[in-house]
């Protein structure tokens, strides 16, 4: 059953017959993230509508964003996708909707670089690269970095007693198979997470992208 703070949500979403067949798994999923699609739409003004893909297809990721006509597409594919289970094999079932949070809060980071005209740029002072294809995964990788501090200043300011889980499961996704892999990975972004190993890397006075930009320009220093 779906639960009844989803319903409006969905409404506004999706059409009412596909609220009518999400999944068990798809409503865990949009209940965990619900606070932070909250949050996007109503204090951020974020143009954002969810997508629930009716099968996933070979690599898609279980929730990823994009950025079309002046909107922000927030697209969950759950459906016969293995990374679904994968991503949180090794977390406590309790635990889940944790890491599910911490998955939308970087996806709606994604989606305010978008709405802010600032994707694939940096501050002032910082390269911005070019077309080639090392420069292109650069600015992956700093998107991807940038995101990943916000989902945990976003943890921090909403479960600051879990963050030290939710940090070590990002480490832990985030681990490269070597460092030659580190070196040419779109999404490798442990240089940002080690940078927020505990919440108090964080300047709880400022808005949350504020938070994050200041360690995300700290890792771009220190040559990200």
């Amino acid at each position: 059953m779906i639960k009844r703070t989803l319903i409006p949500l969905l409404m506004l979403s999706c059409s009412p017959a596909l609220a009518a067949e999400l999944t068990s798994m798809e409503t865990r999923w949009l209940t965990a993230g619900l606070s932070v699609i909250n949050y996007a739409k109503h204090d951020l003004k974020l143009p954002v509508d969810i997508t629930v893909q009716p099968q996933a297809r070979a690599n898609d990721v279980p929730v990823a964003v994009g950025y079309h006509d002046g909107r922000c597409k927030l697209v969950l594919s759950l459906r016969g996708n293995p990374q679904a289970e994968d991503i949180l094999g090794s977390v406590p079932e309790a635990r889940r909707p944790l890491m599910i949070e911490a998955m939308f809060a970087h996806e709606i980071a994604h989606c305010w670089r978008y709405a802010q005209g600032a994707w694939h740029q940096t501050p002032s002072g910082f390269a911005h690269g070019s077309a080639q294809p090392a420069q292109s995964l650069q600015q992956t990788r700093r998107e991807e970095g940038f995101a990943d501090l916000v989902a945990l200043a976003w943890t921090h300011q909403q479960h600051p007693e879990h963050y030290a889980d939710v940090a070590a499961w990002m480490r832990q996704v985030r681990a490269p198979a070597s460092a030659a892999v580190a070196s040419v990975e779109s999404h490798g972004t442990m240089a940002w997470l080690q940078l927020a190993k505990t919440g108090d890397a964080f300047n709880s006075r400022l808005p949350l992208f504020e938070q994050a930009g200041s360690l995300w320009r700290k890792g771009l220093a220190n040559g990200e």
